[in-house]
C-alpha cells in the first residue's frame, strides 16, 4: 500500500457477503479508498444503492436484462457493462490499484487473469478460481510478479503466519468449524433441510459457501487453494476441526513450533488486511476476549459422514482437469439442494459420480478447463434430475 495515497479499488461481487463487508471497511477509511468500479450478478436494488453511495466510474452486471435495468438508472458519467467481458474490463482499468475478487464460482477465473495481465494487486476471495485453474493463474501471477493476497480467513491466517518462515514450513493446518452438523449421525444428515444448512454457527456468509461449509466441501476447496497459494504438497496440508473458529489456521515448522492466527470470526479482519497490507489499521471487528473463552476444542474431521473432503483431496492430488470437475459438479449440486430438488447427502454423491465419469487432462488449457467445467455441470444436472424424480 502506498503511504498517504488513496487506493483506487475495483470490487467484483459487491452485493455479496464479502462485497458488503468490504464496503464497510471502505466506509471506515474513506480517505484511504476510492471505489472506481463495482460488479454484481443481478442484485439490482442493492447495486443501485451502492452506485448512489460510492459513485463508481463504471459498473458491470451478469446479463442483458439486468444491464438494461441499470442502464436506465445510472446517472450520466457512469458506464454500464455486461457479462464476464465487462468484469474483465473493470479488472484492467488503468487507474485501478487493487482488484478485490469476491464473486462466487468459476466466473472469477477470467477477471482474475485480466487483473494479473494488467499488473494489478489482487485480493482473492474467490477460491474457485484457484481450485479450477490454479496452475494457470499462479503461473501467470509469478511470470508478471503480481501479488495475490488471500482474503479467505484461513488462507489469510496462513499468509500472515508464514511471513519469514517459508523455508521452515513443515505442514499447514487448516482449521474448520465442522459446520452445524458435526455431531449429526448419518441418519440425522439424511434429514437435513435447506434452512438448517444455511445456519452456520460462527460465520456470516452467502448461501453457497454456507452449504459447502456444512458438507466440508468448502474445506476441501480450501485445501486445493492452499496448495496453489503456498506451493505445498497435499500430504503437508492437514484439516483440523475447531468448532469455536477462534484459531483461523496454523503453520507447523520443522523445529516443532506452531504459529497460529487467532481472532474473532469476522471476515472484515482478513478483508481489511488484504486491502491495507502490509500496513495494519484499527478494525471494525470486536477484539478477542480471552477471559470469555471457556475452552478451545479440536478433532479430526469425520470423513465417513462428510465424504466431500476426501473428494477434494482426491481431485487435488489427481490434478489437471479433475478439480474443475469437482467444482462444477458441486456448484450444480449445491444449487439443486438450495432449490430443494435433492437431499443434503446427495450433494457429495453427485459430485463423486461425475468425477468417476471424467478422464482427466494432465495439462489442460483455459479453454479445456472451461469446456470441462461446462461438461461437469451438464452431467451433474442430469444426475440432479434423476435424483429429483
Amino acid at each position: 500500500m502506498r503511504d498517504n495515497d488513496t487506493i483506487n479499488l475495483v470490487l467484483l461481487g459487491s452485493t455479496g457477503s464479502i462485497g458488503r463487508q468490504t464496503l464497510e471497511v471502505v466506509d471506515k477509511y474513506p480517505e484511504r479508498f476510492k471505489i472506481v468500479a463495482l460488479a454484481a450478478k443481478d442484485e439490482v436494488d442493492e447495486l443501485k444503492r451502492q452506485i448512489i453511495r460510492y459513485k463508481p466510474k463504471i459498473v458491470a452486471v451478469d446479463d442483458d436484462y439486468t444491464y438494461r435495468q441499470l442502464k436506465d438508472f445510472c446517472p450520466a458519467g457512469v458506464e454500464v457493462k455486461a457479462g464476464i467481458e465487462g468484469m474483465c474490463e473493470l479488472a484492467s482499468l488503468e487507474e485501478v490499484d487493487f482488484v478485490l475478487i469476491a464473486v462466487s464460482g468459476a466466473v472469477g477465473i477470467k477477471p482474475t487473469l485480466a487483473a494479473i495481465r494488467a499488473g494489478k494487486r489482487i485480493g482473492l476471495a474467490n477460491k474457485e478460481t484457484l481450485v479450477v485453474a490454479g496452475d494457470i493463474v499462479m503461473q501467470e501471477a509469478r511470470a508478471r510478479s503480481v501479488q495475490i493476497i488471500p482474503v479467505d480467513s484461513e488462507h489469510s491466517a496462513i499468509f500472515q503466519c508464514l511471513k519469514g518462515e517459508e523455508k521452515n514450513l513443515k505442514k499447514i493446518w487448516l482449521t474448520a468449524s465442522g459446520g452445524p452438523f458435526r455431531e449429526f449421525s448419518l441418519q440425522d444428515l439424511a434429514r437435513v433441510t435447506v434452512d438448517m444448512a444455511l445456519k452456520h454457527p460462527n460465520w456470516k456468509m452467502g448461501p453457497k459457501i454456507t452449504v459447502d461449509s456444512a458438507t466440508l466441501m468448502n474445506k476441501g476447496l480450501e485445501v486445493i487453494e492452499a496448495h496453489h497459494l503456498f506451493g505445498v504438497d497435499y500430504d503437508r496440508i492437514e484439516v483440523l476441526v475447531h468448532p469455536e473458529s477462534i484459531i483461523h489456521s496454523l503453520v507447523e515448522l520443522v523445529d516443532g513450533s506452531f504459529i497460529a492466527h487467532l481472532g474473532v470470526p469476522d471476515m472484515r479482519i482478513p478483508i481489511q488486511y488484504a486491502l491495507t497490507y502490509p500496513e495494519r489499521l484499527v478494525s471494525l471487528a470486536s477484539p478477542l476476549d480471552f477471559f470469555a473463552l471457556k475452552a478451545l476444542h479440536f478433532a479430526k474431521p469425520d470423513r465417513v459422514k462428510f465424504p466431500a473432503l476426501d473428494l477434494a483431496y482426491q481431485a487435488g492430488k489427481t490434478g489437471g482437469s479433475m478439480p474443475a470437475v469437482l467444482n462444477g459438479a458441486n456448484e450444480v449440486a449445491v444449487g439443486a439442494f438450495i432449490r430443494r430438488q435433492i437431499s443434503f447427502l446427495a450433494i457429495p454423491a453427485i459430485v463423486e459420480k461425475v468425477m468417476q465419469k471424467h478422464t482427466p487432462l494432465v495439462k489442460p488449457t483455459l479453454d479445456d478447463i472451461l469446456a470441462i467445467d461446462a461438461w461437469a455441470r451438464k452431467e451433474a444436472e442430469y444426475l440432479v434430475l434423476k435424483e429429483a424424480n
